[in-house]
C-alpha cells in the first residue's frame, strides 16, 4: 500500500480570518488569504492533484467537519486565491498545550516560487500566535531527493530539522521533523 507524505506546497486551513495578503507584501494586489469555504474544494482538488501530495477525494473527509462550522470545531483551513483563482492552501493540526502541526500546504505549481507560501504561512504563524497562544510548529515531510525543495522552503521559512526517523514512510525513506519556536522572542532555537 502506498503511503502519502502530506507535505507543505500551500493550503492553510483557517477558521474565521479575512487579511488581504498585500499587508504582508504589498506588489501582490489581487491575492487574499481567507478561510475555506466549500465552493473552494474543486479548486483545492486541483492544487492537491497539480502536487500529487495525496488522492484529492480523500479531502472530502479531512474538512467536512471544519465545513459543518460546528462552534466546537476549532480547525484553521486557509486558502490563498489571486483573481479569485485558488492557488494554495494551508491546515494545522492542535497536538498539545501551545503545540501545532502544519499537516497540508500546497501552491499550485504555476504559482510556486512567488512567495505565496512563505506568505500564507506567515500569515498562519501570526493567527496562531494570538488567537491560539500557540508557541511551536511542527512540520513533516519525507527525506527523499523529490521533497529537497518541500525542506527547503520550511528551512528558509525559519524551521529547524528536529528529527529524523529511518525508514518510517517505507524502506529508505525517511521522515524529518522540522521545528520551528513561534512568537517574538527571536530565539529559534530548541533547547537541548
Amino acid at each position: 500500500m502506498k503511503q502519502f507524505v502530506f507535505t507543505a506546497t500551500v493550503f492553510l486551513l483557517f477558521q474565521s480570518l479575512l487579511i488581504p495578503a498585500t499587508q504582508a507584501l504589498s506588489t501582490r494586489t489581487t491575492m487574499n488569504i481567507r478561510p475555506v469555504k466549500k465552493s473552494d474544494l474543486t479548486n483545492i482538488k486541483k492544487v492537491i492533484d497539480s502536487n500529487d501530495l495525496f488522492p484529492s477525494e480523500l479531502l472530502d473527509d479531512m474538512i467536512k467537519d471544519y465545513l459543518a462550522g460546528t462552534p466546537e470545531n476549532k480547525e484553521i483551513w486557509l486558502t490563498t486565491e489571486d483573481s479569485s483563482q485558488v492557488v494554495a492552501f494551508c491546515a494545522p493540526e492542535k497536538m498539545t498545550s501551545g503545540t501545532f502541526n502544519l499537516y497540508l500546504i500546497a501552491v499550485h505549481p504555476w504559482r510556486q516560487g512567488k512567495g505565496i507560501g512563505t506568505e500564507i504561512l506567515q500569515h498562519l504563524e501570526k493567527h496562531l500566535v494570538e488567537q491560539q497562544q500557540a508557541r511551536i510548529l511542527l512540520v513533516e515531510t519525507s527525506g527523499n531527493m523529490e521533497f529537497d525543495t518541500a525542506r527547503k522552503f520550511y528551512q528558509k521559512c525559519g524551521f529547524q530539522e528536529e528529527a529524523r526517523i529511518r525508514e518510517f514512510y517505507d524502506k529508505g525513506e525517511d521522515k524529518i521533523v522540522f521545528w520551528k519556536k513561534l512568537g517574538s522572542s527571536g530565539d529559534n532555537q530548541p533547547t537541548k
